[in-house]
């Protein structure tokens, strides 16, 4: 079996919300975002899950280490990744460009969850939510293709949506854990506690700080589709697919009043499939046709 098969089936198994944007693109290009996905989660899980199940800062740095190794491989003429997934990788970056700084961001990211970063203002919170979310949709928009650079704007304007959608989804289970993305200056607005995050403590307090981000997310989502080159439509079918499905989530969230300390609040795969089928046939009806870049 194929890293790329491997990495499809691992996108399926999580259910994640890349899986439907993915289904939109030929074949060659839905190979190179699983070997995107499948980095992600890869380097993602040294910080969740440690490493061989020790949460050991000093292994997993090493770890992120030998993976920023692998990285500088799949540019440099001559030289083969280590690991299969890195190996999948450096044929996205031959194909696609996929850029380096992009990927080493991502590695950055996750090492501020290794060192357990808390951020005291969104302006702190944003350079995280960079480079967990944003750089990997610079990543993506490579594969997708495009002729506007107005897409980068876009896909760092998504990543911030989609990433502060997560915070506030993940928040209770997130704090648990030891990791708290909310501004320390807005729990202090809004008088909620750390410890009360962690208790699961629900009340008016809790859903006003929770309204609170959903407006900042709200404002990346209005960004983005202010951003949105239409001429590239199109190619961009997957990113879209992407941001209503996680609108749809935030949607979600606020119908239920921020109830986010029982069970993990997902968006119906019914209802994802509309939404992708949707994007889609919009994507279709509304722009020219063209080649994708």
């Amino acid at each position: 079996m194929s890293v790329a098969d491997l990495a499809s089936r691992l996108t399926r198994r999580s259910r994640s919300n890349f899986y439907y944007a993915f289904l939109t693109l030929p074949r060659p290009r839905r190979e190179a975002l699983y070997a995107v996905y499948a980095f992600c989660r890869t380097v993602d899980d040294i910080a969740d899950l440690g490493v061989d199940g020790i949460a050991d800062p000093a292994a997993q740095h090493a770890a992120l280490t030998v993976w920023r190794r692998d990285i500088a491989r799949c540019y440099e003429a001559g030289e083969q990744p280590v690991h299969p997934i890195a190996r999948q990788l450096a044929a996205g970056v031959r194909a696609y460009g996929i850029p380096r700084e992009a990927l080493e961001a991502i590695i950055d990211g996750v090492e501020m969850d290794v060192e357990g970063a808390a951020f005291e203002t969104a302006e702190e919170l944003y350079p995280y939510c960079y480079r967990v979310a944003s750089a990997v949709g610079l990543c993506c928009i490579e594969i997708f293709g495009y002729s506007d650079p107005r897409a980068r704007q876009y896909a760092v304007d998504l990543g911030q949506a989609l990433q502060l959608t997560n915070i506030l989804r993940d928040v209770g289970a997130d704090a648990r854990g030891g990791r708290v993305y909310l501004p320390r200056e807005d729990l202090r607005a809004f008088g909620v506690t750390v410890d009360g995050l962690r208790a699961g403590r629900y009340d008016d307090a809790f859903v006003a700080l929770m309204a609170h981000g959903a407006a900042r997310a709200r404002e990346f989502y209005r960004r983005a589709e202010d951003s949105f080159p239409r001429a590239d439509a199109r190619s961009l079918v997957p990113a879209r697919i992407m941001g209503a499905i996680y609108a749809s989530l935030l949607d979600e969230i606020e119908a239920r009043r921020f109830r986010v300390f029982g069970d993990r609040i997902t968006v119906p795969t019914r209802r994802k499939v509309a939404i992708a089928l949707r994007c889609w046939a919009g994507a279709r009806l509304r722009s020219p046709r063209r080649r994708a870049a």
